[in-house]
């Protein structure tokens, strides 16, 4: 985090395309912020886009806006985002969601710095600082043709990578006392003593959610406090280890190793015939993705077979072939 520090100090006075990547919830927003704030277009609007969260029609008009008559709804002119952060600074969240169409006209603003509204011939020229994030590997996305190539290089000009809160453990003590503090602040209540087992208990859990979900548990564990004191039985019960950590994206890194423990073991076991080794461990790898979905849809059938794209009768005899009866109910 100190390199992420410094390097957001460093680029911030330029006006350089910054890329940032990290798992959901790490604060790519944060950083994007600290960009704009940090440079001498603090002055200027900061304008934030989820491109996760619009079709590709509507993304179009919220970006480059639209002309009056350009489609059905579009009864006045309006103005875009780019247009909008003339001057400051637009931070482009879930880059990868842009559809392939769309990205050759993000590219030609990237270069050229200009771009016609939807449905009108006017180009419009703009000065805007392009901050980009991602929580995904773009160059897998490139591989399999969902993003362009060029597109990305235009991008990737300051790439920043920011790491998960389960790598920064040293951190989380801090964390958990800056969101106390602040917490406390907003709702003008006393600050109490944060527990060494708490802290202890935070730093053991693997954080699906990074720090977005750290804050959440910290303002919870405050509401539950009769006295600001942050003690390990006011952390919930999955983060303390009593009850299964829900399904995430750990939860399949732990599958995969063990999965590829076991191709090892049982190669190593059936020697030149591995068909025993194949459906041992197709068999396992079944019946360990059929536990873990019926966990996360509580043991209801019908939920979990939609999941997993099979049909419940289906799903019935394999949870009997596997011996997962008192999982289903």
């Amino acid at each position: 985090m100190l390199e992420v520090y410094q390097m957001t100090r460093k680029v911030a006075p330029t006006s350089a395309t910054v890329l940032l990547t990290g798992e959901t919830g790490t604060g790519k927003e944060l950083i994007a912020r600290a960009l704009h704030e940090l440079s001498p277009r603090a002055s200027g609007p900061f304008i934030r886009v989820n491109c996760g969260a619009l079709s590709e029609s509507l993304l179009e008009s919220e970006l480059f806006g639209h002309a009056k008559g350009a489609f059905t709804s579009a009864i006045e002119t309006r103005t875009g985002r780019f247009e909008a952060a003339h001057g400051g600074t637009i931070f482009l969240d879930e880059i990868n969601s842009v559809s392939y169409q769309l990205q050759v006209k993000l590219l030609r603003v990237l270069q050229e710095h200009e771009f016609e509204r939807v449905g009108d011939t006017r180009t419009i020229r703009v000065d805007v600082r392009v901050i980009a994030a991602t929580n995904v590997d773009l160059q897998d996305q490139i591989t399999t043709g969902k993003f362009r190539e060029d597109l990305f290089y235009r991008l990737n000009v300051i790439p920043v990578f920011l790491p998960p809160l389960r790598d920064r453990g040293d951190d989380i003590g801090e964390l958990v006392r800056f969101f106390a503090w602040r917490y406390a602040q907003a709702n003008r209540i006393p600050v109490g003593e944060i527990d060494a087992e708490s802290v202890r208990f935070l730093q053991q859990y693997d954080w699906p959610g990074n720090v977005r979900e750290l804050q959440n548990y910290v303002e919870r564990a405050m509401v539950l406090s009769p006295d600001g004191n942050i003690t390990p039985e006011l952390l919930p019960t999955h983060v303390r280890g009593l009850a299964p950590v829900r399904i995430g994206r750990r939860s399949s890194d732990n599958l995969e190793e063990m999965c590829t423990d076991l191709v090892g073991r049982k190669l190593a076991e059936a020697g030149e015939d591995s068909s025993d080794a194949w459906n041992y461990v197709v068999s396992f790898v079944e019946k360990e993705l059929i536990l873990q979905v019926l966990r996360q849809c509580q043991g209801v059938q019908t939920r979990a077979a939609s999941r997993l794209g099979i049909n419940r009768n289906t799903l019935h005899k394999k949870i009997e072939d596997h011996q997962l009866g008192d999982e289903a109910r």
